[in-house]
């Protein structure tokens, strides 16, 4: 069992990520390096953070396959959540 969400999608340069969350969370964008990284326990690069309120709006910095990550932080938990692309 996974203990975070994940989505991946094709996107575009500037496209924008938006994420709901109900309560707090780190929501990340990654590449698939990132993502590879993530997964393996290394240092990874992202875009995102930890949020408190949503709706939360990540900019596209490039295009290709890119991860969205929702994770609690180790806390235990339900989150309810929506992903959705606004394209460029």
């Amino acid at each position: 069992m996974t203990d975070y969400l994940h989505t991946d999608f094709h996107l575009n340069e500037g496209d924008i990520v938006r994420v709901t969350i109900d309560h707090q969370a780190n929501v990340m964008l990654l590449d698939d390096l990132g993502y590879s990284n993530y997964q393996a326990g290394r240092q990874f690069r992202y875009h995102g953070g930890h949020y408190k309120v949503s709706p939360i709006d990540i900019v596209v910095p490039s295009a290709g396959h890119w991860h969205v990550v929702i994770d609690l932080g180790g806390y235990s938990g339900t989150i309810r959540h929506s992903i959705s692309v606004i394209k460029r």
